[in-house]
């Protein structure tokens, strides 16, 4: 019950200058329906002018019309007292703006300080020589390895790398006739061949 009772109010989000705004809209806001109050009393009068003069009540018109005329007058004041609102509105509005910016920029400018306070010109130049002695360190690794190679071994490796770049050439089909049969016994005794081929001509002298 305490905490329902006792709850603490949030303070209020609207500014001064909110308030300022809201006025002087509001007063602007009065001043235009002071304008149609007028505007509306105008036309009225004018219209009971018209109609006193078609009465032959001359004198009588000529004072509403003086009336009107005065509040023509009025109408054109309240006319210019708005516009001078409207201007300020405005100003305000755009000063707000203004003074936003300006905070973005103040917060920027701040955090660019507090980076630069964390990596100092001392500390860039130290972080940049180390950077080339690492790149001297390397280039000089790399120079003692080159410098190991022979000649042949440099040909060695210009020979690997032909060999890696024509993998690609298309080697020879693979025939597609069927192999010839060879029986078992011809297997088994590789001389046989030949020793047919040696009888062939002994049958052939004998059948001449």
């Amino acid at each position: 019950m305490g905490n329902v009772f006792g709850r603490k109010t949030q303070p209020s989000r609207v500014t001064e200058r909110d308030k300022a705004i809201l006025q002087l809209k509001q007063q602007r806001d009065k001043l235009k329906q002071y304008q149609k109050k007028i505007a509306f009393h105008m036309d009225k009068e004018r219209l009971l002018a018209k109609q006193l003069l078609n009465d032959g009540k001359k004198e009588k018109a000529l004072v509403l019309l003086k009336k009107t005329r005065y509040q023509d007058q009025l109408l054109n004041k309240a006319e210019s007292q708005i516009s001078n609102l409207e201007h300020m509105v405005q100003d305000i509005e755009f000063m707000q703006i203004e003074m936003k910016v300006i905070e973005g920029l103040k917060v920027g400018n701040d955090c660019l300080k507090s980076m630069q306070q964390m990596m100092s010109i001392e500390e860039v130049e130290r972080i940049l020589d180390e950077t080339q002695e690492s790149i001297e360190y390397q280039r000089q690794i790399d120079e003692l390895l080159a410098g190991s190679l022979t000649q042949e071994d440099e040909d060695a490796v210009l020979a690997e790398l032909e060999a890696i770049t024509h993998e690609d050439v298309a080697l020879p089909d693979i025939p597609n006739e069927p192999i010839p049969h060879v029986s078992k016994s011809a297997e088994l005794e590789p001389g046989t061949e030949k020793k047919e081929a040696k009888s062939k001509p002994n049958r052939e002298m004998l059948a001449a």
